[in-house]
């Protein structure tokens, strides 16, 4: 594939403020972390922009916002972030899936009963959210690129991030915003429907969750069947995200969201499959084209961060790749400069 058919992640920029709108706005009902909000947007960019130039030795109120470009055209195709640590100016609420049990030795009843309550286990972790890709790149490679470049990051630049990664994957709701888990919970103590609570919490953020939900579980049998039948769901929007991560290991069970109830997956950083499989190695450049393997390989700048896929041959044992001219100077390296890879 030519260089300027290729797609590319980079850092967004102010630049990418029309396209970063028109995909939020092309994104259904329920995705908070990019709101409807040319303000917001803007916001993002420039939080993303300010963690980059931050000489960070901790995990804090980082946050890192990608974009994916194809090089023909210079078309937005696809984004991506990473939060630092979630909820590090206010809690981050899930639910948390849980049993109790109902006994009585006179009746001779044990009753286990699903729950859920509310909680902040998951506040400080890392999150991963925004992915949003073409639909036209949805059958290639480039998911993998989009969000396992995130990984990569995350593996060059360990110490601004926290221990374990959490990401939300959008629960059920139909193409009018209905969402049958909100409509059986949420609309009973909140009095609004689920789209402008999802506005909210995109805008506003969560501290009004805690204010309004019930501190109580919830007696999930009390819920109507569709409700239930909702909880840790995933919208058709977050299938892909969620089949990428759940091969690098993420887990679905212990927790969902508080408005629609989708799935909240987790891992262990270290042990997610691209961070523990990445390697770090020398550049050497090789000609037109470097025969090998398929990796996704990045750079190991912040503000200059590029990610992309590439046919390279890697020496483990001398730690150098053998990557295309072409690549190189996608990458925005020379030889002899080091990257991240993992193979794809």
């Amino acid at each position: 594939m030519a260089a300027q058919d290729r797609l590319v992640l980079r850092p967004a920029g102010y630049s990418d403020l029309p396209a970063v709108e028109r995909i939020a706005g092309a994104s259904p009902v329920g995705v908070t972390s990019l709101p409807r909000s040319r303000d917001k947007l803007f916001d993002k960019i420039a939080a993303s922009q300010a963690s980059l130039a931050a000489d960070v030795a901790g995990c804090g109120e980082e946050s890192y916002f990608f974009v994916l470009e194809r090089q023909s055209d210079r078309e937005v195709v696809g984004t991506c972030a990473i939060v630092a640590s979630a909820g590090f100016s206010e809690p981050f609420y899930n639910f948390r899936n849980e049993t109790l049990i109902h006994a009585s030795r006179e009746l001779g009843i044990h009753h286990r009963v699903h729950v859920l309550s509310l909680c902040h286990d998951l506040t400080g972790a890392t999150l991963l959210t925004s992915f949003v890709l073409d639909p036209s790149y949805y059958q290639s490679d480039y998911p993998e690129l989009l969000s396992r470049a995130r990984m990569l990051f995350i593996a060059a630049h360990r110490q601004r991030f926290s221990d374990n990664v959490v990401s939300e994957m959008l629960g059920i709701c139909d193409e009018e915003g209905v969402s049958p888990f909100w409509d059986s919970v949420g609309r009973h103590f909140f009095g609004i429907e689920y789209p402008l609570a999802e506005f909210y919490c995109g805008v506003k953020g969560r501290s009004f969750i805690a204010e309004l939900l019930p501190q109580h579980p919830i007696y999930v049998p009390l819920l109507p069947r569709e409700a239930q039948e909702a909880i840790g769901q995933i919208h058709d929007f977050s299938r892909l995200p969620c089949e990428v991560l759940l091969r690098e290991g993420f887990e679905t069970e212990r927790y969902v969201d508080i408005f629609d109830a989708g799935a909240v997956v987790q891992a262990r950083t270290d042990e997610i499959r691209t961070i523990a499989a990445h390697r770090r190695a020398t550049v050497v450049s090789h000609g037109p084209g470097a025969d090998g393997q398929r990796y996704i390989v990045a750079n190991l700048e912040l503000p200059g961060y590029r990610a992309l896929m590439a046919e390279a041959a890697y020496d483990e044992e001398r730690g150098e790749i053998w990557l295309a001219e072409e690549d190189v100077d996608l990458l925005g390296i020379e030889a002899g400069a080091s990257v991240v890879l993992a193979p794809l």
